[in-house]
């Protein structure tokens, strides 16, 4: 449990309560959420796979690709926003199992026991980012797909990410997110290949603020992007996932 940030959960405890407003301060979240589902989905097929969502908070994306058939485990640190994900859960009926624990002390528990893994929006709110994806690929079967998204760390996303969006356009409270905490592809990419995994694929997923729409654009990875990495398979075997070709 040491590389969890007690600031960091607080911050999503005092909005945990709104999670679900899709006009509220998890707007950004929800208009992106068809986007990730899609590419995630696209990619890995997520019908009847086990997947795994690594701070999933109040449930967003563990819905999503539930309804699309998958197997879905959501876990987190923060308390109040999976009673939320739970309460939800209850009143659209989707099956998901959530847990309050950590991608590293699950990965004791269950290694190797997902075809999936997701862990999006989640790196930059942690100590040591690379602990996270080293447990991401412990808890992935051989064979099997992992998705990260972060925000690159490029006075572009500063000015968009944290001005524009926190102080100007008013999509977050301020102080959700901190420069320094930023992740550039290029460290992300060198935690996968320390974890074993090779990158399949990364995209950027930009803003209009004229249109108020997202859009996934692999051409531009200057603040949002998402990557989707895979945990070779073991010696002469096939795939543990099955995955799609990659968008």
């Amino acid at each position: 449990m040491t590389n969890v940030d007690s600031a960091e959960i607080a911050k999503f405890e005092a909005l945990a309560s709104r999670w679900w407003d899709r006009q509220g301060e998890f707007k950004p979240l929800h208009d992106i959420n068809p986007l990730r589902s899609n590419y995630i989905d696209r990619a890995s097929p997520v019908a009847e796979r086990r997947l795994l969502d690594v701070g999933c908070g109040g449930g967003i994306l563990c819905e999503a690709l539930a309804q699309r058939g998958a197997r879905v485990k959501g876990i987190d640190m923060g308390e109040a926003p999976l009673k939320v994900a739970e309460l939800h859960r209850l009143e659209s009926g989707v099956e998901v199992e959530y847990q309050r624990t950590t991608a590293e002390a699950l990965a004791t528990e269950q290694p190797q026991h997902y075809d999936i893994v997701t862990c999006l929006e989640m790196l930059e709110h942690v100590p040591d980012p690379g602990s996270v994806i080293q447990a991401c690929a412990d808890l992935t079967k051989p064979g099997g797909d992992l998705y990260f998204s972060t925000i690159n760390r490029t006075p572009k996303a500063y000015a968009f990410a944290i001005i524009g969006a926190e102080y100007v356009l008013k999509l977050l409270p301020k102080g959700t997110h901190e420069y320094a905490k930023f992740i550039r592809p290029s460290e992300l990419g060198a935690w996968l290949r320390a974890a074993g995994l090779t990158l399949v694929d990364i995209t950027g997923m930009t803003y209009n603020p004229l249109t108020k729409t997202y859009r996934l654009n692999p051409r531009d990875v200057g603040v949002n992007y998402l990557v989707h990495a895979r945990k070779p398979a073991a010696p002469g075997t096939e795939a543990a996932a099955g995955a799609g070709e990659t968008p």
